[in-house]
């Protein structure tokens, strides 16, 4: 009676133990589980709304490194300025076509991305392009002139993208006809007619971009730095600030102490011979 007794609370005990197991294995795993099944929904979802695509002949990915490439190394320039761009000019914001979509993208978290237009949530960025391609291309300002990525061989988006095109071996003609559009951005988007503060922006830009379109490689893209540079700077003086205070108040107090400490022993000093005067 008591073996049966002691093999059941065994068994019930087993039981127990496995079931718990199963549990916390369950519960491991359902994070990569939903992640996994929300995938997958962004794919079926993503697969259902391409029966009605609105086909655009512009690379996102390139717009946005130009996008990136303006916003880093020409628009700290347009502020120091002051200076507005006129709506002709191709670097205008209004004549980027994916502007507004990427206005609406929410990053809430690292895999956890949201549509501004519809709030639909997927996992990653990349979902999301393709979302606004496939749901809301209809938004999309498609008209001529309004690709970016047309400029990126202007404005080195290779340089930004860290692309094997930009270690490849130099082609004289693709240069020659870079600078000439990268020339023809300068004077239509900075005339020197239009004063001061163009004409200065003008020589900037074809020290910033243009005269690096050359396969002799002594130029390079940027030289006159940008938002990153600039960052950096700040971060290195901040460091430097940090370091050297802390130095400069020892340095004073180390100062003071032996001062008072001289102060200290003159004063001893003439105690003493004030004392050793004779009558």
């Amino acid at each position: 009676m008591n073996k049966a007794i002691n093999f059941a609370s065994i068994f019930l005990l087993f039981t127990l133990s496995s079931h718990q197991f199963l549990l916390r294995v369950a519960s491991s795993n359902s994070p990569i589980n939903s992640n996994q099944f929300q995938g997958y929904a962004d794919e079926r979802t993503l697969k259902s709304e391409q029966e009605h695509v609105h086909e655009v002949h512009c690379s996102r990915e390139r717009s946005r490194a130009a996008r990136k490439v303006i916003e880093e190394y020409l628009t700290p320039f347009l502020e120091k300025e002051n200076y507005q761009l006129s709506s002709k000019c191709r670097l205008h914001p209004e004549n980027d076509m994916f502007r507004d979509q990427e206005e609406h993208k929410i990053c809430l978290d690292f895999h956890d991305w949201q549509c501004g237009y519809c709030k639909k949530s997927f996992l990653d960025e990349k979902f999301l392009d393709q979302h606004f391609d496939n749901r809301h291309s209809n938004l999309l300002n498609s008209s001529d002139g309004k690709c970016l990525a047309d400029l990126c061989g202007a404005l080195h988006c290779d340089a930004v993208m860290s692309s094997k095109s930009s270690r490849n071996r130099c082609n004289p003609a693709a240069a020659t006809r870079n600078k000439h559009l990268c020339e023809s951005l300068a004077e239509s988007c900075f005339p020197v007619s239009d004063g001061p503060s163009a004409s200065r922006l003008h020589e900037i830009f074809l020290h910033q971009f243009c005269e690096a379109h050359t396969c002799s490689g002594k130029q390079k893209p940027f030289s006159r730095g940008g938002k990153v540079q600039k960052s950096l700077f700040v971060i290195v003086s901040g460091a430097l600030i940090l370091v050297l205070l802390p130095l400069f108040y020892l340095f004073l107090y180390l100062i003071q102490r032996d001062m008072k400490s001289s102060t200290q022993e003159l004063r001893h000093i003439s105690k003493l011979g004030r004392k050793t005067k004779p009558t």
